[in-house]
């Protein structure tokens, strides 16, 4: 059967057309939104060309009272003015110069020194594309821009929230189909486009609130996180390094026993001979390679199968922690400051949620012994100590509020303990008769409604059956039917929107809730339940933070706000100010939005990361 099913019927009566099938030359405009709706941008910039195709009006002005007589000259009354600043792209000639444009298709370049008065002037409206970046470059210089009403990467990022990359070369080639070069006039001319084009479609796109409110007066709290960076102990990371290493050696000693010989461990090809020929484990198939696939999912299947398949799983643990975090993060220390600074992006994630970079100081696993040894190397400067500000359970108060649930919104309510409750709803014991293993359940089952966890995925997690797995999601929803009504009207409302909206209105498109593919379909499910909450999380705790900022400057505090890692804030403190900035943090935390249940902030102090209690 498998046989006649693969075999291609020669038989059917198929015209062959010579002519038809021939090469042609391509349809330019189809391929070129083919690669754009693929985001397949390198392709995307060999099919288009370098330039706009109308003519330009670019020039060069020499001092400034040419600069102003040009502004009074071509510049609309009330237009904003769009500010392209050479000195962004570090170490290039024309350093010192800035394009400035007034008019599509018109602009000028201008010395800075003679562009400080209008770039300093708040009177002036300025459009910038990323003003994350330009802040701090003009700063750099002695120039403090003032008036920015339009940032166009912040834009693009509100708008199509789902892209990677927002340079403003990728945002000019998405939008106009047009290559740009690192040219002043010509980016200040694209960055004035994009700003007349995208701020009606911001108002249209109903995200003007989460722009004016939330994401550009982020900015200049991010620019003075990343100013201040946080210290590492270098010596503790060498000192744990040493460990790490040794713990290798005795891992990869112990794999090659029960391997029955030295291979490369880290070699997918040797690993895979070893666990699927040698030791005769049963095989999941073939990668792209064609050889047996030994990714982390395919081993964790395998992990009770053979002890070699958990050590391997441990040691390529180990091996990343040690090469990602302990022995990397020295080398990034500014020898200026001696501190690392991380580059927080806003348009790093569809949800709205920050990313880090360079180093990403998000992604140290906190539920790990390791992970919890490296935020020990964090540490204050001396006499100080870290503080840190944790929403607790912030997305399941969040589905409380938006579901409406009764029985979800009391227990938040009464202050009791949400997976213990959820463990006696769904269990149907008494909360006292709730063992450590129901709750451990329950919470599993708690967040994966959140994160659209379906009956295979909540038995792989709990090593239950499917069936036991389908049972404890019907009794979850049965308990809390508000909660299995807003899921439903949740996917009613993205089939027929196509997207997600946060309680802000921050928009998150999910193009493949129609999918014909089923696996496309129900990522894309999942995706559409769990958007809303994670979106409104990132969006009150960037709230929080605005609000904390602008308190800590007003009251002048000499604390520091230093990290964000998704639902918590780390602070740097001295030790007078460790209790007034604990409740002013608690305070703004908490009283960011009113919802219909509590938010609930969890502050704790120590002398690193790690031990912040």
């Amino acid at each position: 059967l498998s046989k006649k099913l693969a075999t291609i019927d020669t038989g059917v009566p198929v015209e062959l057309d010579l002519e038809a099938v021939q090469a042609v030359e391509p349809d330019l405009t189809r391929l070129g939104a083919l690669y754009q709706d693929l985001e397949f941008h390198s392709l995307l910039k060999d099919l288009t060309p370098p330039a706009p195709p109308e003519p330009v009006d670019y020039g060069t002005l020499a001092g400034e009272e040419e600069l102003h007589a040009w502004l009074a000259e071509a510049r609309p009354e009330g237009a904003a003015v769009a500010v392209a600043p050479a000195l962004v792209r570090a170490g290039e000639i024309g350093a010192d110069a800035v394009g400035l444009a007034v008019r599509s298709t018109q602009a000028r370049v201008a010395p800075l020194a003679a562009a400080k008065s209008v770039l300093e002037d708040a009177a002036i409206p300025k459009a910038v594309h990323d003003c994350k970046a330009a802040w701090p470059a003009l700063g750099r210089r002695g120039i403090v821009l003032q008036g920015v009403q339009h940032d166009t990467r912040l834009y693009s990022y509100l708008l199509e929230p789902t892209y990677s990359d927002y340079s403003l070369s990728n945002c000019v080639l998405r939008r106009h189909g047009h290559k740009t070069e690192s040219e002043p006039a010509q980016e200040a001319d694209f960055i004035h486009r994009l700003a007349e084009e995208l701020s009606p479609q911001i108002d249209a796109a109903g995200v003007r609130e989460v722009y004016e409110r939330i994401e550009l007066p982020l900015s200049p709290v991010l620019i003075r996180m990343e100013r201040a960076g946080v210290r590492i102990d270098p010596e503790a990371l060498k000192l744990l390094s040493g460990e790490m290493e040794t713990k290798l050696v005795q891992l990869t000693g112990e794999i090659h026993r029960l391997a029955g010989k030295p291979f490369n461990i880290n070699s997918p090809q040797q690993l895979g001979k070893v666990l699927f020929e040698d030791l005769k484990l049963p095989s999941p198939g073939r990668s792209k390679t064609k050889a047996p696939s030994t990714a982390a999912a395919v081993l964790e299947d395998l992990a009770a199968e053979h002890e070699i398949v958990r050590l391997v799983l441990d040691y390529r643990q180990l091996s990343k922690l040690k090469g990602t975090y302990v022995d990397a993060l020295p080398a990034l220390i500014d020898p200026a400051t001696g501190r690392l600074h991380t580059t927080f992006d806003q348009c790093g994630s569809a949800t709205g949620r920050l990313s880090s970079s360079d180093p990403n100081l998000q992604n140290i696993p906190i539920r790990s012994e390791l992970g919890r040894e490296i935020r020990a190397a964090f540490v204050p400067r001396e006499g100080w100590l870290l503080l840190s500000a944790d929403y607790s359970q912030i997305e399941l108060r969040i589905l409380a509020h938006v579901s409406g649930d009764p029985v979800l919104t009391d227990a938040f309510r009464r202050g009791e303990d949400v997976h213990t409750r959820t463990a006696a709803e769904v269990f149907g014991v008494p909360p006292l008769m709730v063992t450590a293993e129901d709750r451990r359940r329950a919470k599993a089952i708690n967040f994966g409604i959140v994160y659209g966890l379906s009956a295979f995925g909540l038995a792989a997690q709990l090593g239950i059956s499917r069936a036991d797995a389908q049972r404890y999601i019907d009794s979850y929803f049965a308990r809390y039917a508000g909660v299995k009504k807003f899921i439903e009207t949740t996917l009613a409302e993205v089939r027929r929107a196509g997207m997600t909206r946060t309680l802000f209105g921050r928009r998150r498109p999910i193009p493949d809730i129609l999918a014909g593919n089923p696996t496309a379909r129900n990522f894309a499910e999942r995706t559409a339940v769990n958007s809303p909450m994670q979106g409104t999380a990132a969006d009150l705790i960037k709230l929080a933070m605005i609000a904390i900022d602008r308190r800590l400057r007003e009251e002048r505090f000499e604390a520091q706000m230093l990290l964000q890692v998704h639902d918590e804030l780390l602070f740097e403190v001295p030790p007078g100010e460790t209790e007034p900035l604990g409740k002013l943090v608690k305070t703004e935390m908490e009283s960011v939005k009113k919802l219909d249940v509590p938010l609930l902030v969890e502050i704790g102090k120590g002398k690193n990361w790690r031990d912040v209690k």
